[in-house]
């Protein structure tokens, strides 16, 4: 039965992934309703108040735009937990870091635009990841807080690593080198007692689940707890990617009692080789005749061709008509000009791409989604991957894309890696073209539909990676639930 319901769910999501991509947005960043653009125009000027009280009040016209309004008041109130902390408050969390921070050192910090802020109702709300971003952004504030605390060293270096993937793919000519064998426990928690949450209530739990894709094979489910409902299959690449391009496992509960912890959890392998063929410049070819133009294409509101993009790649790739040339030029500018910072929930974001080239920083995901845009409006194809990042070092969800250059086909790249620093060429820019053994693929697109399908507006409508969560046919947000994500990697494990 659990076979005949995936092929039926299948053959559906081949037929949508067809059709028109979706925005992976909040329709309420999509909608031409009158009071939900006015509303959208408040809430982007910091007027969250006046923007709930015109969406709560207004009259609705049609069933269509109920759900733009519902989605918007939802967006307000998960913009509002990510800016939750007052200046005090930031201060407080600096002196543990800095002891003899003062109130002037913060007002001088935030003047100069080091800490990630926006002003809600007349209010300065600060980013709830600060102060990462200040120790990124102010050298002053770094250099005092690692006065305090030493930054660690030794141990496992990706730049080590790197080094020897460029080796062995050089000695053996193979692009698919040093496997590393991942084992991964992952549970996701709705706590006893959540609101809402009553005996005969009925959890819909979609977790995210590693895709065979090239350089990630065996992948294994050992275990789930409870049964699960659906494991959807690996996506299929023939031109489009068909299928679960965004793959889960799904799970259905029924509440017994609602004060105890609902816990879902799998237990998986897999194995992921580092990714390094050789590309030179003078061996590309033209795009095949039949090259999907979904790949070349805007996909409003996140990729547009503005015509600051249009400008802005022109003047990146110059007179270059190498496609690889190109790309290589916008993933050297990406690294100079975009640099990582700790990012606002893909949810509550308009436009990812146009957010990066107003304030040019952006974590991995805008930095990727900015990448693809600029190399699209240059006429060379991109598409989206992400999962986590599984370093012995640290872990962590993480976004990249992919470019396709003919005659390799789709190739890896990770703008938000970026140049490294080496005196090796093929280590220095490693991160075009290739990718290293520490990493976990769920999506090979982004914004696309699960299988079974989730109606509700996604907690991140964008990307899948921590999961996804319905309570009784809505969906429960990050603020509902938690997540955990244990690895163990082997070297050399297939």
């Amino acid at each position: 039965m659990k076979f005949a319901l995936t092929f039926l769910l299948t053959s559906f999501m081949t037929a949508l992934n067809a059709a028109t991509p979706p925005p992976g947005a909040s329709s309420a960043f999509t909608s031409t309703y009158p009071i939900v653009v006015l509303a959208r125009q408040l809430f982007e000027a910091g007027e969250f108040a006046k923007a709930e009280k015109l969406l709560k009040e207004g009259g609705v016209t049609a069933e269509s735009d109920l759900k733009p309004r519902t989605e918007l008041l939802e967006v307000i109130r998960r913009t509002r937990l990510d800016y939750p902390t007052t200046q005090a408050e930031l201060l407080d969390k600096i002196r543990a870091d800095i002891p003899d921070a003062t109130a002037k050192d913060l007002q001088r910090w935030i003047d100069a635009g080091y800490v990630t802020s926006r002003k809600i109702d007349g209010q300065l709300k600060i980013f709830n990841d600060e102060p990462k971003n200040l120790y990124i952004f102010c050298q002053e504030a770094r250099s005092r807080m690692e006065a305090k605390k030493p930054k660690e060293t030794g141990g496992w270096q990706l730049i080590d690593h790197l080094g020897q993937i460029v080796k062995e793919a050089g000695t053996s000519g193979k692009a698919e080198v040093l496997p590393v064998k991942h084992h991964v426990n992952f549970s996701l928690t709705v706590p006893g007692g959540t609101e809402g949450m009553k005996t005969g209530s009925v959890l819909r739990i979609w977790l995210p689940m590693p895709q065979e894709y090239r350089q990630q094979k065996n992948v294994k489910l050992i275990s789930s707890t409870p049964e699960y409902k659906i494991l959807a299959p690996s996506a299929v690449d023939h031109g489009l990617v068909q299928g679960a391009a965004m793959r889960t496992i799904y799970f259905e509960k029924t509440v017994e009692d609602p004060a105890k912890d609902q816990v879902f959890a799998i237990n998986y392998e897999f194995s992921s080789y580092a990714y390094c063929p050789e590309l030179k410049d003078s061996e590309v070819q033209p795009l095949p005749s039949d090259f999907p133009p979904e790949y070349l294409a805007e996909r409003l509101p996140h990729i547009e061709f503005t015509p600051e993009v249009k400008k802005l790649a022109g003047e990146i790739v110059g007179t270059e008509t190498n496609s690889l040339a190109k790309a290589r030029k916008i993933f050297h500018w990406i690294s100079a000009n975009i640099p990582w910072h700790a990012e606002e929930e893909y949810s509550t974001i308009p436009s990812i791409c146009n957010k990066a080239l107003k304030i040019h920083t952006g974590d991995c995901g805008v930095q990727s989604l900015t990448f693809q845009t600029l190399c699209r409006a240059a006429g060379v194809p991109t598409r989206w991957q992400s999962g986590w990042e599984t370093k012995p070092s640290h872990n962590s969800m993480h976004d990249w894309c992919e470019i396709y250059i003919a005659p390799w086909g789709w190739l890896p790249c990770d703008p938000s890696y970026g140049v490294k620093k080496s005196d090796n060429p093929k280590v220095r820019d490693f991160y075009f073209g290739h990718q290293d053994s520490y990493r976990m693929i769920f999506n090979l697109d982004y914004g696309r539909q699960f299988i079974p399908p989730k109606e509700t507006f996604r907690t991140d409508p964008l990307d899948s990676q921590r999961g996804e969560v319905e309570l009784d046919g809505k969906n429960l947000y990050l603020d509902k639930w938690k997540y955990k994500m244990n690895f163990t990697t082997t070297p050399g494990g297939i």
